[in-house]
């Protein structure tokens, strides 16, 4: 009888590893935005650490860079099956095109009522001056090797070619996006309607697309699946302090750029 007595006292309760993805997607550039290379020791420990019973993704995020997007959720899932360990993800404010890609790495999708899931699409956006600088009488001088290196200079009309070439790159982009949400949502995305549109949508409203499975909430749901005495341990990114305290040009550039991407999807109560 002491060895389970024993047992039950030495144990410990399940450990939940939380991992932080808020913010734009894209390359390392001035350190704003989520990136595989910042990411990869953060997941690394998440799922090694302590030997998690889950892991938990708190999303909030509008989307970036499909290819930093892609190596995310790729690394979560090969640690996901090295480790044999469930992952959940918990959308908060937006889990939008880039931010879904993340969450679709997870085997289950959780959101808020109000949350914003899904713009499964790609975007190329940009301006035209080339009116602009006639106005003002401003000559547009540019030498190439190569004759498409000016391809969609801003400067000058627009031309078909390079729109046509642009549209042959954009294609495939959303045709890897489509095959990741199919691939890890299967069966459970709703039959007979065009999810890949670009259209996004509330909390409840993806939960009957099959885009998530459920309203829930990070804490309570996986205390409901995991035992009321599971434990949680958070993992991010860590900021440089003066990032922290808002006191760079950078963080004030960052900020402007996040402000813009998630404005988009930016419903108000």
């Amino acid at each position: 009888m002491r060895i389970p007595i024993l047992s039950r006292l030495l144990s410990k309760p399940p450990l939940i590893a939380v991992i932080r993805l808020s913010g734009t997607i894209g390359g390392a550039g001035r350190g704003g935005g989520l990136n595989d290379a910042a990411l990869a020791p953060v997941i690394e420990r998440a799922f090694r650490r302590g030997k998690p019973a889950a892991v938990a993704l708190a999303i909030n995020s509008p989307g970036g860079s499909p290819v930093q997007s892609s190596l995310i959720a790729a690394r979560i899932r090969r640690l996901a099956d090295e480790t044999e360990t469930p992952v959940h993800a918990f959308v908060e404010d937006v889990a939008a095109s880039g931010g879904y890609w993340l969450a679709c790495a997870a085997d289950q999708i959780w959101a808020d009522d109000s949350s914003i899931l899904g713009s499964i699409g790609v975007i190329s956006a940009g301006f035209g001056f080339h009116e602009l600088i006639d106005k003002w009488g401003i000559e547009r001088r540019i030498h190439t090797a190569g004759r498409s290196k000016s391809t969609l200079d801003p400067f000058r009309p627009e031309n078909p070619e390079d729109v046509a070439r642009l549209q042959a790159i954009l294609e495939p982009i959303h045709q890897a996006f489509k095959d990741h949400v199919t691939a890890r949502r299967g069966t459970r995305l709703a039959e007979g309607r065009d999810l890949f549109t670009g259209e996004f949508w509330a909390g409840r409203q993806s939960v009957e697309l099959g885009l998530a499975d459920g309203i829930a909430h990070l804490v309570p749901k996986m205390r409901a699946l995991y035992g009321d005495k599971a434990r949680f341990e958070l993992h991010g990114l860590r900021r440089p302090l003066l990032r922290r305290l808002g006191l760079s040009a950078e963080t004030l550039i960052d900020a402007a750029e996040d402000r813009l991407a998630f404005l988009r999807f930016g419903a108000r109560g």
